[in-house]
């Protein structure tokens, strides 16, 4: 059978224990994670069963977390996790979607007869596919147990990547490129605005001759005409005329990792209006990227890209960027930095952040971003494509 396993099992093995530690001191017994990054970092396992409740359990006392779900999925577990087949935890199809019975009535009776011992527990509150449901099956069929808010344990472990984590995430920036150039090829006048989004769909999953590409974690959003106010609006089926912007964002994505981008069209000549709100995002962008380097905080960049836009007379009140990296639906962010005013983390060595600063006004938007990673004395942008366009 051909491996699907992404990473080294020493790999993975650094990562459990960095989690563990952090277990440790917080006083953790166990940690049970419903995040499906978070899954796939610390087994590897990948699939698209999300829709269904799945964990993966994190014992201190085990060297190797189990992996709990639909038996359905234990395929894919063996296909893609390390992990032994003992440790691969499952349900029966009885339990999905039912009204009267729920999947964690089965973990539960598992860890009243295997795990008794354990006091404390880890669950991540807030993600999106923990439902109060799930937890409330946890609550009662584990009465004993003491659960506690876990939400960033492993999301800021993952902040930090491995050298092959960012080779991914280089592999997605050039997706990136790819996606973008067809997408912008496309944008010309008459053009229906859903056939951008098809030849970009095409090309994130066609990706390079070495790199196949995976399916990114947000569909490309795309707002054209008088549509780019709003920045998270899909596509529709639209022609666009003479002299309508184009706002396309979209990520290269490449075994989970992810390299977002965005630029902003025109049909035809730019008005004035429009332009000045371009070479002020520009300008920003620049300002931004010559700074970054490890040891400023989030906090310190946001501040140098408000000082640029406010000498062209305009303001952002939502942040400019944040952490990337491996995901699923629905979002590409880690969820931990952001860069914006209070955030006090700081950079370090191969951290990756989206550069997101758009600026969206009463009838315009102009969204122009950069995916980068810290390096050891700046950083990299992960993608390679112009900034300034017009069809």
């Amino acid at each position: 059978m051909r491996s699907l396993k992404k990473f080294s099992k020493a790999e993975y093995g650094e990562r459990l224990q960095k989690v563990k530690k952090k277990m440790e001191k917080k006083g953790l017994d166990a940690l049970f994670i419903s995040d499906p990054a978070n899954m796939n970092y610390l087994t590897g396992y990948d699939g698209w069963s999300f829709y269904v409740p799945q964990m993966v359990l994190v014992f201190l006392e085990d060297e190797e977390p189990y992996w709990f779900g639909r038996a359905q999925d234990a395929n894919g577990a063996r296909a893609t996790a390390w992990l032994s087949p003992s440790q691969l935890l499952s349900y029966s199809d009885e339990y999905v979607h039912a009204k009267s019975k729920h999947p964690m009535e089965v973990l539960a009776a598992w860890v009243k007869e295997k795990k008794k011992n354990i006091k404390r527990v880890g669950v991540e509150m807030d993600a999106y596919y923990f439902s109060p449901r799930a937890f409330e099956c946890l609550q009662t069929g584990c009465f004993w147990i003491n659960f506690a808010d876990a939400q960033h344990v492993v999301n800021e472990i993952r902040m930090i990547k491995s050298d092959q984590e960012i080779l991914y995430m280089k592999k997605a920036g050039t997706i990136a490129e790819r996606a973008m150039k067809a997408g912008v090829d496309v944008a010309k006048e008459g053009a229906r605005v859903c056939d951008i989004a098809a030849a970009i769909a095409q090309a994130q999953i066609s990706g390079t001759p070495d790199a196949g590409g995976d399916y990114p974690s947000i569909v490309p959003l795309i707002p054209a005409g008088s549509l780019t106010f709003a920045p998270h609006v899909t596509w529709t089926d639209e022609r666009l005329k003479q002299g309508d912007p184009l706002i396309i964002e979209l990520a290269g994505c490449f075994h989970r990792y992810h390299a977002p981008l965005a630029r902003t069209v025109t049909v035809g000549k730019m008005g004035d209006r429009f332009l000045s709100l371009v070479r002020a995002v520009m300008e920003g962008i620049e300002a931004v990227l010559e700074q970054i380097k490890p040891g400023i905080t989030c906090e310190e960049v946001e501040d140098t890209w408000q000082r640029v836009i406010k000498k062209h007379g305009f303001t952002k009140d939502s942040r400019i960027g944040y952490s990337i990296g491996l995901n699923y639906p629905p979002d590409w962010g880690e969820h931990t930095a952001s860069l914006r005013p209070g955030d006090q983390t700081i950079l370090q060595p191969n951290m990756a952040f989206h550069l997101m600063p758009g600026v969206w006004l009463d009838d315009i938007g102009v969204e122009i971003s950069e995916s980068f990673v810290v390096t050891e004395n700046g950083c990299e942008t992960l993608s390679q494509f112009p900034r300034l366009l017009s069809s």
